[in-house]
């Protein structure tokens, strides 16, 4: 029987488009693994990866019960702390020690942070404003963006104050909570207003076999069906789509039962990052993010179960609230919505939620845990079906993810033909693609072109102009050019 594939640039899971970045930021080694130390035979400790931390934290909170007012992962030594509220009893602190935790005594519990995140969400559920339990300073860490000024800005900050001393911090943010539609490994929808662009999150296999894609679920209750091109015919139908509400998610089906997807992050210049499990945030780990506007970025999760309050684009003088967000400092822009947050370790953490700022100064972005999503829908995350080639190649074959190695001389994860090697290429998310060397698919343009082109860069399926342009030209978007980044230029946000 003849199945249907997506081509490389839409199956992948990823929300990066497939550009080569002039300042990617490099994948680290991993850190050691869990090893047990001892001093006196006094217990020490543990050196544990992130996602070691985090099922240590799991197993502790069970056994800490009321005591467990939080934890996080110091990256720098490389070891969970966990805070015990003061005053607890000796011998389970004794046993979180002797499992391999840091132990710290703080003055919060758990019990009463999260109370006073509700007293928060009663009284001061104000558009743009977010807050999340910090466990770093044992404080509900409070934001505003600019829009929250005088009477607004006076009621968050005597709720805060109402909470008691040493509970909260507020602080400004000079950007504006804002939901980031467009971005990623493009997928497009006709809605009232426009084109909407959103970004493919993560393939999934659906409750019922058949093959779907995780999104963000802002776009899920934008339009029903999607595209793969801006003009194209949908290809896939929103299936379920929360938000707001507890999460911003979207299960989507491809409308073809026999579509091939693929398991892994498009890091650009047509390389991968193959993904292996989904796994749970933990706060001060280090993640990267993949959008088409800014490319690959990455920084630390901040917070944990964030509430954020966007302005509503639909009722106007309205709030979109969400809750259950993962918060970080990885900064991200529209057209970066939807797009993958992952560890090096191939673990998929979350999806772009929204956030204020820029890649320029900065700012605070918000995640969809990918574990809630697969658990609300039924999903769970990997390849649909046979034939789906692993790693970074198009026809089949098996890559590697290598965030160091160079992509030349045909070496790379190109599919089918151009410059890229379709089997057994080694994924490089920084190299620049060169002569014909590199992730090309289809076609025989310089670089990393998909599907066809004579320009230079990353242009996405014909043209030759240089930089990115959408369809045709120069500028930035997706489906042609030969630049090095996908945005929306040529399409309208929500």
């Amino acid at each position: 029987m003849s199945h249907k594939r997506i081509p490389k640039r839409k199956a992948a899971i990823a929300a990066g488009s497939v550009v080569a970045l002039g300042a990617a930021v490099m994948l680290l080694p991993n850190a050691n693994a869990s090893q047990d130390g001892s001093s006196n035979g006094a217990a020490v400790p543990k050196t544990l990866k992130a996602t070691d931390a985090s099922d240590l934290a799991a197993q502790l909170q069970t056994l800490l019960g009321q005591s467990f007012a939080g934890s996080y992962y110091d990256a720098a030594s490389k070891q969970l702390v966990v805070n015990v509220v003061s005053g607890s009893n000796n011998q389970v602190v004794v046993e979180a020690k002797k499992a391999g935790a840091q132990v710290r005594e703080v003055k919060n519990s758990l019990a009463s942070l999260k109370s006073g995140a509700q007293t928060l969400k009663a009284k001061a559920t104000i558009p743009g404003t977010a807050w999340a339990i910090d466990p770093k300073t044992n404080k509900l860490a409070v934001t505003a963006d600019r829009s929250v000024t005088g009477a607004k800005w006076a009621r968050l900050t005597s709720t805060v104050k109402s909470l008691g001393g040493g509970m909260a911090t507020v602080k400004k943010t000079s950007g504006k909570f804002k939901t980031l539609v467009s971005g990623g490994d493009a997928i497009f929808a006709q809605a009232q207003g426009g084109t909407v662009r959103c970004s493919l999150g993560f393939n999934v296999t659906a409750k019922d076999g058949s093959p779907a894609f995780l999104t963000a679920g802002h776009c899920g209750v934008a339009a029903k069906q999607w595209s793969d091109s801006q003009t194209g015919k949908p290809i896939a139908t929103v299936d379920q789509a929360t938000f707001p509400g507890n999460g911003d998610f979207s299960l989507v089906k491809y409308d073809d039962p026999n579509t091939k997807t693929t398991s892994d992050v498009n890091v650009g210049g047509g390389q991968t990052v193959q993904i292996t499990k989904a796994a749970d945030a933990t706060v001060g780990e280090q993640v990267f993010r993949m959008g088409s506007t800014t490319g690959l970025h990455n920084g630390q999760v901040t917070g944990l179960d964030a509430t954020v309050n966007f302005a509503s684009e639909t009722v106007p003088g309205g709030t979109d609230t969400v809750t259950g967000l993962i918060q970080t400092n990885v900064c991200a822009e529209a057209g970066d919505s939807g797009g993958s947050l992952f560890t090096q370790d191939g673990s998929a953490v979350g999806m772009t939620s929204g956030g204020s700022g820029d890649c320029t100064a900065g700012g605070e972005t918000f995640f969809q845990p990918v574990t809630a999503a697969l658990q609300a829908t039924g999903a769970t995350l990997g390849d649909s079906g046979a034939g789906a080639g692993a790693g970074a190649g198009n026809q089949g074959g098996s890559a590697s993810a290598d965030p160091s190695a160079s992509a030349t001389d045909g070496t790379g994860a190109g599919g089918q033909a151009g410059g890229g090697a379709a089997v057994g290429g080694t994924a490089d998310p920084s190299a620049a693609a060169t002569d014909g060397t590199g992730a090309g698919n289809q076609g025989a343009g310089t670089g990393a072109g998909d599907q066809s082109g004579a320009g230079t860069g990353a242009g996405d399926q014909s043209g030759a102009g240089t930089g990115a342009g959408d369809q045709s030209g120069t500028g930035t978007g997706a489906q042609s050019g030969a630049g090095a980044n996908n945005g929306s230029s040529l399409t309208q946000t929500r």
